[in-house]
């Protein structure tokens, strides 16, 4: 019996799954309260005005002159990622069409990026009539291979910076070992090495990892390498605009960790702003504010530029509905 291979149903979740994001971030900004406020009374201040002096100190427009070509670089390559996968394993689409549904998505992104995902290969889904569940395989392919990039550079970062890198992190090689293994049986099952009378790979959410070979794999973290390439740069720039030294290296070691903390789910990036102030403990309130601006201004200002392809956007979306 041939699959369902409209698109995606929507499922409502569970009461707790709702609340979890929001008890994670409470959670957050309560170790991250006892901290500023901590240091601040060691420095005979409280938390407000200790945390706004950081904000005095900063030289904002220095900034802004790098988080802005930043955050369109990343869109151009994040688009570029989206539009590689789905002409690989879906249908051909131009590049400049990814970019109406990508930006669009990033007012999403706010609460949660992987709900931008699944709106993505709804898009797609009416807009071009490619199935939805194979679309949402490449939207899952995406994130499969994200853990695999930043896994990659935070294991690149460490081995550049090892005697360095907090202890926490050395069990980065034990990770990337266990990974790789996983890795080799995954891609193996894909392609009927064993288990050949198994049901699951039939499954149309699966349907990228059955087209992919392992160069397609390679080739997402290639192509999304740039941008955190870029982010080492623009983040070691930004920290001494904070008052903290950083190099390269050491953004390259630490930032793919920070965004496996962002990718948790919950408003204003809580978990990533809770781990710059475990990074640098010495900079309690620069490292609070560096979080809570970067990170937030990243994804406001991506969704600004979602704004502004939201009605090319809509006008697709409701054309192929018509």
């Amino acid at each position: 019996m041939p699959e369902n291979t409209g698109a995606v149903p929507v499922r409502r979740s569970s009461p707790l799954a709702r609340a979890l994001p929001w008890i994670i971030t409470l959670a957050c900004f309560a170790f991250l309260y006892t901290r500023i406020d901590g240091a601040a009374r060691r420095a005979g201040s409280t938390a407000i005005p200790y945390l706004l002096a950081v904000f005095e100190r900063v030289d904002w427009w220095s900034w802004l002159a790098l988080m802005i070509p930043y955050s369109l670089f990343f869109f151009l390559v994040d688009s570029a990622v989206v539009w590689r996968v789905v002409n690989w394993f879906n249908a051909r689409v131009g590049y400049a069409d990814i970019l109406p549904v990508r930006a669009s998505t990033y007012i999403l992104s706010i609460l949660n990026e992987q709900i931008g995902k699944g709106v993505m290969a709804y898009y797609l889904n009416r807009r071009d009539g490619v199935p939805g569940w194979q679309v949402g395989s490449s939207m899952l392919f995406i994130m499969f291979c994200e853990f695999y990039y930043l896994l990659t550079w935070a294991c690149v970062g460490a081995a550049l910076r090892w005697d360095r890198i907090p202890d926490a992190f050395r069990v980065l090689p034990w990770l990337a070992l266990v990974a790789l293994a996983f890795f080799v049986v995954w891609v193996a099952y894909f392609r009927g090495a064993f288990a050949p009378g198994s049901g699951l790979r039939d499954r149309q959410i699966l349907h990228a990892f059955r087209q992919a070979r392992p160069w397609h794999y390679l080739g997402v973290i290639v192509l999304r390498s740039p941008a955190l390439i870029a982010a080492a740069f623009v983040y070691s720039r930004a920290l001494g605009l904070f008052g903290v030294e950083s190099s390269f290296l050491e953004m390259l070691s630490l930032l793919p960790l920070i965004f496996f903390g962002a990718a948790t789910p919950g408003p204003m990036r809580a978990v990533a702003i809770t781990l710059w102030v475990q990074m640098f403990p010495q900079h309690t309130a620069e490292m609070a504010v560096f979080g809570l601006v970067m990170h937030n201004f990243f994804i406001f200002f991506n969704a600004a530029i979602g704004l502004v392809f939201l009605r090319r956007a809509n006008r697709e979306l409701m054309g192929s509905a018509a």
